[in-house]
């Protein structure tokens, strides 16, 4: 039984009833942010001694269980395009050159699993949550694929599945995450060659690379990126060029998203609330409309068969009277065309009758008949 447009709208007064007496809770618990694991790890990116050799895409392509590229890693002439991270690609390594550098500078992006990450503040049916190791994770059971997460991510990270049409998902760097959990290296630090990824504690991390800094201050940029920026990443970098020269913004400040967000994102409950209640409306009424239409549609069916039927009907028995009639007549002029060749035949067998003579032979001699 369909709902009527009174049941409709009393489901929507109630909805916003119910919510509206929960705003003032719900303004106050967005007030608080989340402030991050103190003892979480990260991974410190020393981009001056990265080679550029993409093992770490390798690695992770394989520890991911993702499909291979179109072309293999160890063809470096991909680095002559600016790539970023998609569906199938949780990292990537990109190539920087210019005329006052000798040599290029090799950056790798992935996600940096933001202390504060703006995608999980974004995220209002909690697909995204941050790790206690550091780690941003995603559960594909919870997405409901909005997206808001790959608007929200200020380094431009999040990539969906548009490929898969059935049960696309949202995909990112994990920083291998379940290695973690067993006391492994994310797999890109493991396989570098060249040191140039260090893998513990975030504040340790922070440590190490101001001693660098501290210790090379003619190579290093006097600066950790990911220290502060948006509140502050488990993924942190060191250069030895500016970072605005590497494509990396220098412009998000460091004030965490959460807290740039949280009001706006309080409402995210009563418009997801009343969202629901209005599309379940909408659709019930909508199928009412649907029923009715199908009945109206098919007692018009109905009609137009029963007619037709009885039309076939009348048709059919007038096709067998002229059937029966034209058959009879058939019958009739067949046989008497059998009985027109009969009387032919009959006629050619009998003979005809012998001739009569009127006048008999006379005797010469009397004059009289004999």
């Amino acid at each position: 039984m369909g709902i009527t447009r009174r049941q409709f709208f009393g489901w929507m007064g109630a909805a916003v009833g119910s919510q509206v007496s929960l705003r003032s809770n719900a303004n106050a618990a967005s007030n608080k942010h989340f402030t991050g694991y103190p003892d979480s790890m990260g991974v410190l990116h020393d981009i001056s001694r990265c080679i550029g050799c993409r093992k770490c895409e390798a690695a992770c392509n394989e520890v991911n269980s993702l499909l291979p590229p179109d072309r293999p890693f160890d063809d470096l002439t991909v680095l002559a395009q600016k790539r970023r991270p998609h569906a199938n690609t949780y990292t990537i390594v990109n190539r920087f050159s210019s005329s006052d550098r000798q040599l290029p500078v090799y950056v790798k992006k992935q996600c940096n699993h933001c202390k504060e990450p703006a995608c999980v503040s974004a995220c209002f049916v909690k697909a995204l949550k941050k790790s206690e190791t550091g780690a941003v994770v995603y559960d594909a059971s919870l997405c409901v694929g909005c997206r808001y997460c790959m608007i929200a991510c200020p380094f431009d990270i999040p990539a969906y599945e548009y490929d898969n049409p059935f049960t696309p998902e949202v995909t990112k760097c994990t920083l291998c995450q379940p290695r973690i959990e067993k006391g492994q290296l994310p797999a890109c630090v493991e396989i570098c060659p060249k040191e140039a990824l260090t893998f513990g504690n975030r504040e340790e991390l922070i440590q190490i690379a101001r001693q660098r800094i501290k210790s090379h201050p003619d190579r290093y940029v006097d600066h950790i990126y990911g220290e502060h920026e948006m509140g502050g990443c488990n993924w942190l970098y060191i250069s030895n060029v500016p970072f605005a020269d590497l494509d990396m913004r220098e412009d998000l400040g460091i004030t965490p998203a959460p807290a740039m967000t949280s009001g706006s994102l309080a409402a995210v409950p009563v418009v997801v609330s009343l969202w629901v209640v209005f599309i379940t409306g909408i659709h019930a009424i909508s199928k009412r409309k649907e029923q009715m239409a199908v009945k109206d549609k098919q007692s018009a069916v109905d009609a137009i068969l029963k007619t037709e039927q009885a039309r076939l009907t009348d048709t059919v028995e007038k096709l067998k009277a002229k059937a029966a009639e034209e058959k009879e007549a058939a019958i009739k002029r067949e046989v008497k065309k059998a009985l027109d060749e009969v009387a032919e035949k009959a006629v050619a067998t009998v003979p005809d009758p012998p001739e009569s003579s009127s006048n008999l032979s006379e005797s010469p001699q009397t004059g009289k008949q004999e």
